[in-house]
């Protein structure tokens, strides 16, 4: 796991030194950087396989074939120079992990390569130049990298099918440059992306290719990128499919746990130890069950939970008691309204991109990262791949009423008293105006702000009005059930919880790995029938994985929620307040206080562009990078 950025064509004096000062938190053990007259690579490492000089990064393959690894530099940032002497066939930067390294290294020592190090990214690198995009479709893994070709001056970029690690660029005048990380590009003249904005007061979050950055973009997931002289081409290289084949001749709950059992073996492969965030509900449950099958009864495993003092939010004593069943090293963090105050300005100056979401993952990564573990699994995407959300229900009787009310939409909209109007029933009269598609009921329930609302915000914020909002959406698959896993995966898995976990846990230079967020997984899974894999309350991934405690069976879905809430009233409500003061909308829950908040605070931390907005607010949140 490491931080990446480059440049091709015209490279900057300095971006070196400013990219390895933004990315060095996300890769503490080392960092490299391979500079030609049109080629910069720069690597932050965080090592994890082949913890040695072998697995350092940029990793260059030499005209005699053999690797070799540019050179470390100290933690005193400084421009290195230009590389003399011949050119390397190839060089690799490459942020995540390939899985199935050790079976690829096999087969190409097979077809004649010969190895240097017990890396990964030494197997990726001679993948990607014998077999160019073609080499993708057989990683198994989570993955951003680009790859520089020096016979052909060009360069591949790509990221994993669902979007895992992150990857953004720029385009300008002769100049490509790319980062880990949207803070790295940014430049001090960017405006805001009103249409991006808009679209974060939808979600809480900006939604792909779009950024906070009207200059920066972010590479699709499943998405290559070539660079050639100056020319992008962009394209799909993977698409993950939701619909159900039916087709496993096994018994659906046997199925299911195999392929589990082998998703959570893939996500173990590591030179360093593992640990498991344990929140005390079915996913993280199953995650820790499965990976104590696994690695034997007299393993050591590291369980990490966070509690608080509010008991409606707390589930930390079901996680202790669970971690004892299953004999690990536990440790908690019972965060108190205080300690949360504390964290906050820490975690603003860590937002890549403005979100709502993400202080769970910087608590209990930072809780790890105390405890000397620097790579844990966590339970994330498993509601959406055995529909644990309300939503899995709630959209497709939101969609349905639509259609069935006709031409009484209108009229129902006008009737709901303006007292209703909070929440997700704020939304409803936006929905019934709607021409009713599924990504707006999708809205409905899964929204922060109306699009009035939303765009409201955006034009108060940046002083333009942004477009009408596109409600179009790519071809969806035929259940509804897969419908909606396919929209919770895109809109809210991808650019909130992935995105989130991937900024906050790599802000303590800590690996995060998803075994239910594979998309080797998501494919096999299409063979059990969505009737049952969809089932409420989980009940297929109760009956795969029956280790799971009887106290964590049947609870309602809390993961690691915070009580914020109560807490803006009490240790910060104050800033909050101060940050909604004067907005053109009225907040009426505390996730709608929270974004903007979050936006305004950001913004003033860091991570907006120059220019916003002529406003008093606007004013307020003029400032560099």
């Amino acid at each position: 796991m490491c931080g990446i950025a480059g440049q091709f064509g015209k490279v900057d004096e300095g971006f070196a030194g400013r990219a390895l000062e933004g990315l060095r938190h996300r890769g503490p053990d080392s960092e490299g950087v391979w500079r030609s007259e049109a080629l910069l690579m720069v690597h932050t490492r965080l090592a994890i396989i082949d913890l040695g000089e072998t697995g350092q990064q940029p990793m260059l393959l030499m005209p005699d074939g053999v690797t070799k690894n540019a050179p470390q530099l100290s933690s005193t940032v400084s421009e290195p120079p230009c590389a003399s002497g011949a050119n390397p066939k190839a060089c690799l930067i490459f942020n995540g992990e390939i899985y199935n390294y050790r079976e690829l290294r096999a087969d190409l020592i097979e077809r004649g390569e010969v190895f240097q190090s017990q890396s990964d990214t030494e197997v990726l690198l001679r993948m990607l130049l014998r077999d160019g995009e073609a080499a993708l479709p057989k990683l198994s893994g989570m993955f951003a990298f680009a790859f520089w070709d020096f016979q052909k001056q060009e360069a591949l970029l790509a990221r994993d099918p669902l979007g895992i690690k992150p990857l953004y660029y720029r385009c300008d005048a002769g100049q490509f440059s790319f980062a880990s990380e949207v803070k790295v590009l940014a430049q001090e003249d960017d405006l805001c992306n009103v249409n991006a904005l808009r679209d974060y007061f939808l979600w809480g979050s900006f939604q792909e290719p779009q950024t906070c950055n009207a200059a920066i973009e972010e590479l699709p997931a499943g998405s290559l990128l070539r660079w050639d002289t100056g020319k992008v081409e962009t394209k799909k290289w993977s698409k993950v499919s939701f619909s159900s084949t039916n087709v496993t001749s096994k018994t659906p709950a046997v199925y299911v746990r195999e392929r589990l059992e082998a998703s959570v073996r893939r996500h173990l492969v590591s030179d360093v130890p593992v640990g498991i965030f344990l929140s005390g509900g079915l996913d993280s449950t199953a995650i820790l069950a499965l990976t104590r099958k696994i690695l034997g009864t007299s393993a050591k495993i590291h369980t990490f939970s966070i509690g608080f003092q509010d008991a409606a939010s707390d589930e930390s004593a079901m996680a202790k008691r669970t971690a004892e069943v299953f004999g690990t090293e536990h440790s908690e963090w019972i965060i108190t309204p205080e300690d949360g105050a504390k964290e906050i300005i820490p975690f603003l100056q860590a937002v890549d991109q403005p979100t709502i979401d993400g202080f769970n993952v910087w608590c209990v990564s930072k809780l790890a990262k105390q405890a000397g573990i620097k790579v844990a699994l966590s339970g994330q995407g498993g509601d959406e791949l055995f529909g644990g959300y309300p939503s899995f229900r709630r959209v497709p009787f939101l969609h349905a009423v639509y259609h069935w009310l006709g031409p009484l939409r209108g009229l129902l909209g006008t009737m709901l008293p303006l007292s209703s109007r909070r929440g997700q029933w704020g939304r409803l009269p936006d929905f019934l105006a709607s021409r009713g598609g599924w990504l707006e009921a999708f809205h409905c329930q899964r929204g922060i702000f109306t699009s009035e609302e939303a765009s409201k915000l955006a034009q108060f914020f940046t002083g333009r009005k942004p477009d009408p909002v596109n409600w179009s959406m790519d071809e969806l698959p035929a259940r509804p059930v897969e419908k909606v896993a396919y929209l919770e995966t895109k809109k809210y898995l991808r650019n909130q919880l992935l995105r989130d976990s991937d900024a906050f846990s790599m802000a303590h230079g800590f690996e995060l790995r998803v075994p239910m967020v594979d998309a080797q997984l998501l494919e096999e899974l299409r063979a059990v029938p969505s009737t049952l894999r969809f089932q409420t309350g989980k009940q297929i991934l109760q009956k795969a994985i029956p280790e799971i405690p009887d106290w964590v069976k049947g609870q309602g879905k809390k993961g690691f929620s915070f009580p914020f809430e109560k807490w803006m009233r009490m240790a910060f409500g104050q800033v909050l307040n101060d940050a909604c003061r004067d907005i053109p909308v009225t907040p009426t829950s505390w996730y709608q206080t929270w974004s903007i908040a979050s936006f305004v605070l950001c913004a003033k931390s860091h991570s907006a562009p120059r220019k916003l907005s002529q406003s008093s607010s606007g004013d307020q949140l003029a400032g560099t990078h």
